[in-house]
């Protein structure tokens, strides 16, 4: 096959010295043996995405290696020196269980450290909301951890953190990017001074288990907490050193731990994928969940910033709940917490994304908090934190499994969430009740509101020239009718318009530009289009609502739901 110039370009420069010798033996290997994975590595420069730089592990400039992320911390270093003038600058750097984590790990706290900056390094793995936590614990200006989250095993990723705790936002990621791009590779500085290493672990630990336990406690009594039967997974993952200890300091003593995923291990032997968001990844716990009669089950992914959570439902029947409905109940449990105690006066706030259940919002106005909406990510729910110092921030949430306690943790937090779950669970179950009764009743109070979600997974350079065109052809041919119901609105992120198609007035939308469109219909349903920032794939979120006007009628009317969500599959030929 005939190699773009381009292509050429970039891997006669990996050929240079500048490069090891195993690196340039692996470029020479792949040109002879391999040419379209050559064109895979090289054809474009890793980009920094929702949750930062990830992608698959190997030699060239559009993969996870020792040059990437070495460039990728020089120019952050170069970066820092400039946003914090004379400054002693700090970075603190974690790791989770994938091949490589540790050992890309040492190499971003060398080229830190050959930058004349103390480096605070996680002896071993760790969930990724412990950096966060660390971060700030620590005085630092920046962190990195070292993740792919669930994606498969052969990925790897680098997120960066800034000073308040949460990711990377505008201005400082396009700056940190611009200053990445101007970089050669013969200008990272990869001799490390250990002096300036530091390694951390037990004392961390600590703090930040007691953080949690303060910020997703609720005054749960040890016998409601004794009475929990939980099952709980860690998918091979990080949370294993962080959620058992956390569970017997807040006193839950009856815990499954499901025993053949405990162990962490980057190629996930007993699942597809570790990604609590799919069902098969809780096969085991659920299980395991049969076999001791459990009421919850919950599993966390590899870095512990998500968890997925099964209840019983009032047949008995364990059942997984979406990320939408965890969100929800964790939301309303919070909120009924906080006006219990008296600290709603006005000046609280919530926050979520425009790809999540709207029903976030009826909550809200309810509870008299605000509500803030911005881009997919958490990092901007972190930064809602830091726009609005007037208000207090209860917790947050995403379709996409991940929720946040409070503002000790600037990230989604899987550690909190599953306390926090637990308390309410328990405290349902003291009650008479069930997580599940009271997600029904929550529609019955707010609406009903369901939600679906489809991923195209398109790989490679072409899989991603396919989901470019995919959203040209929405944008420039918008649907005008879905399901019999008309498009009464569609928004457009990268262009920041909202247009009335009905009348054909457009507003701005004051919010960051991304390449989302959302339709809406006349009859409030919601269809959400977005490429993923991370994983090759383009995602098709479904929102459709109506009025439930009694928990008996549950079964029949989510049917009603279930039958609007498959007409959309269809009508917009997603199936």
């Amino acid at each position: 096959m005939e190699i773009k110039q381009n292509i050429l370009d970039s891997v006669n420069e990996w050929l240079t010295p500048t490069f090891d010798k195993a690196t340039q033996e692996a470029v020479i290997e792949m040109m002879t043996s391999s040419p379209k994975d050559l064109e895979e590595s090289f054809y474009k420069n890793l980009e920094f995405g929702t949750g930062g730089m990830r992608g698959v592990m190997g030699v060239g400039n559009n993969r996870i290696n020792k040059y990437t992320l070495g460039k990728s911390t020089q120019g952050l270093s170069n970066y820092l020196k400039i946003a914090f003038p004379n400054q002693p600058l700090k970075a603190v750097i974690a790791f989770d269980c994938r091949h490589n984590s540790k050992t890309l790990a040492k190499t971003v706290a060398d080229v830190f450290s050959a930058n004349g900056i103390q480096v605070y390094l996680f002896s071993d793995l760790r969930p990724t909301p412990e950096l966060s936590f660390a971060l700030k614990y620590l005085g630092c200006q920046c962190g990195i951890v070292l993740t792919a989250s669930h994606n498969p095993p052969e990925y790897n990723g680098y997120k960066v953190y800034w000073e308040d705790g949460g990711q990377i936002v505008p201005p400082q990621d396009g700056a940190i990017i611009d200053t990445i791009e101007k970089l050669d590779y013969s200008q990272i500085k990869f001799d490390a001074n250990e002096d300036l290493i530091h390694y951390i672990d037990a004392e961390i630990d600590q703090a930040f288990i007691k953080s949690t336990i303060e910020n997703a406690s609720f005054g749960t009594s040890q016998e409601a907490k004794d009475n929990l039967n939980i099952v709980f997974t860690s998918l091979h993952g990080t949370s294993i050193t962080a959620i058992p200890d956390t569970f017997a300091q807040a006193g839950y003593k009856n815990v499954n731990i499901v025993e053949e995923q405990r162990v962490p291990n980057g190629d996930f032997p007993t699942v597809k994928s570790p990604n609590p968001e799919e069902p098969e990844a809780l096969t085991l716990a659920l299980a395991l969940a049969d076999k001791t009669n459990a009421d919850i089950v919950i599993g966390t992914d590899p870095d512990c910033d998500r968890l997925g959570v099964a209840v019983r439902n009032n047949e008995g029947q364990m059942i997984l709940l979406n990320g939408n409905q965890t969100m929800i109940l964790m939301t309303a449990f919070l909120l009924k917490e906080w006006k219990k105690a008296g600290k709603i006066n006005g000046k609280q706030f919530v926050g979520s994304t425009i790809v999540s259940t709207p029903m976030i919002m009826e909550l809200a106005t309810a509870y008299g908090v605000e509500c803030k909406i911005g881009l997919t990510g958490f990092k901007w729910i972190a930064k809602m934190i830091k726009d609005f110092p007037e208000l207090e921030f209860i917790g947050g949430g995403e379709e996409s499994f991940g929720f946040m306690v409070g503002d000790a943790v600037r990230d989604k937090d899987a550690v909190a969430a599953t306390l926090l779950i637990c308390e309410l669970a328990a405290q349902m179950k003291a009650n008479g009740s069930s997580v599940y009764k009271e997600l029904q009743q929550l529609y019955v109070d707010h609406g009903f509101y369901k939600e679906h979600l489809i991923s195209l997974t398109k790989k490679g350079m072409d899989g991603l020239a396919e989901i470019n065109q995919m959203m040209v052809d929405m944008r420039n041919n918008p649907v005008k009718e879905i399901n019999g119901q008309r498009v009464v609105m569609l928004e457009d992120y990268k262009s920041s318009i909202a247009k009335n198609l009905l009348t054909g007035e457009e507003e701005t939308m004051y919010i960051p530009k991304s390449d989302v469109l959302i339709y809406y219909t006349e009859d409030g349903s919601k269809i959400c289009a977005r490429p993923s920032g991370t994983e090759p794939k383009i995602k098709f979120y479904m929102s459709v609502n109506t009025q439930l006007d009694s928990v008996e009628n549950f079964t029949k009317v989510e049917a009603v739901l279930n039958d609007k969500i498959k007409n959309i599959i269809t009508a917009m030929q997603l199936n």
